[in-house]
């Protein structure tokens, strides 16, 4: 993760692109290895934010979308689109 230098910091500042430590007990990190390796999950960064001198994040295990939910969305856009240009006519 790039965190970038502090402006104000002196050049004792840390390096912005070094490889961070994931601080989590090692069965919630093999569990969420498992997790991503199975078809269709992804491991998405929710929010950054630090606390006292650590940088924190909040990540979410989330699932795609279905076929059928994909044409189910694009139905229902398509729909509004005609609504929307319906209206505009009138």
């Amino acid at each position: 993760m790039h965190i970038s230098p502090y402006a104000q910091a002196n050049v004792m500042n840390h390096e912005p692109m070094r490889p961070r430590k994931l601080l989590l007990h090692r069965k919630e990190i093999s569990s969420l290895i498992g997790k991503v390796r199975q078809k269709g999950y992804t491991l998405i960064p929710l929010r950054v934010y630090f606390s006292r001198n650590h940088a924190k994040v909040e990540v979410g295990l989330a699932r795609g979308k279905k076929q059928y939910d994909k044409r189910e969305a694009i139905a229902e856009r398509d729909a509004k689109r005609e609504i929307a240009r319906a209206m505009r006519r009138h």
